[in-house]
């Protein structure tokens, strides 16, 4: 079964202080971009770094996920360590996905230059870190969504099949 990973970085949703709708806005999203059955890991912690590794380590080396996505976390205000906590658990980071988000952020909002914003590799599992909000959320994954199917091709993951009447995903074409 492929699975992926859905964290949610909030102190305020993970105390139930208000709903995740980040969270829910990466499974509609990913709803619209796949044609293949997939299973969700989904998650809710606060900004604490060592809950935020542990929950990507236990997506990825336990519950065996192709892809982990989190959403928060990404500022500069000081309890805003989600891109720490993804540098720490990876094997080899991907700068162009966060470079590509900012990009496309900053046709929107002058202050997508203070996100932080990044990916990497843990094992066969593409780690990615999106912002808080939902709207940016979607301008995000439209803009590096075409890329991940590949990617995890590349890593040996499973195959992503993709509605293209809603994402196009890129595959070099085989000789």
């Amino acid at each position: 079964m492929l699975k992926i990973g859905i964290v949610t970085v909030s102190d305020r949703a993970s105390a139930g202080i208000y709903e995740d709708l980040s969270g829910k806005a990466i499974i509609d999203t990913l709803n619209e971009y796949l044609t293949s059955v997939w299973k969700e890991v989904y998650k809710i912690v606060p900004d604490e770094q060592d809950l935020i590794e542990k929950t990507i380590i236990n997506m990825v080396d336990n519950e065996n996920c192709c892809l982990v996505v989190t959403t928060g976390g990404t500022g500069p205000a000081k309890r805003d360590v989600t891109p720490e906590a993804t540098e720490t658990v990876c094997d080899r980071m991907m700068p162009g996905f966060g470079e590509l988000m900012r990009a496309e952020s900053l046709k929107y909002v002058p202050t997508a230059i203070l996100s932080r914003q990044t990916a990497g590799l843990r094992g066969n599992c593409l780690i990615i870190n999106l912002p808080g909000k939902p709207k940016s959320i979607r301008e995000c994954l439209d803009a590096v969504f075409p890329a991940i199917p590949y990617c995890i091709d590349l890593m040996d993951g499973p195959f992503l099949e993709c509605n293209k009447a809603v994402i196009q995903p890129f595959r070099p074409k085989k000789k």
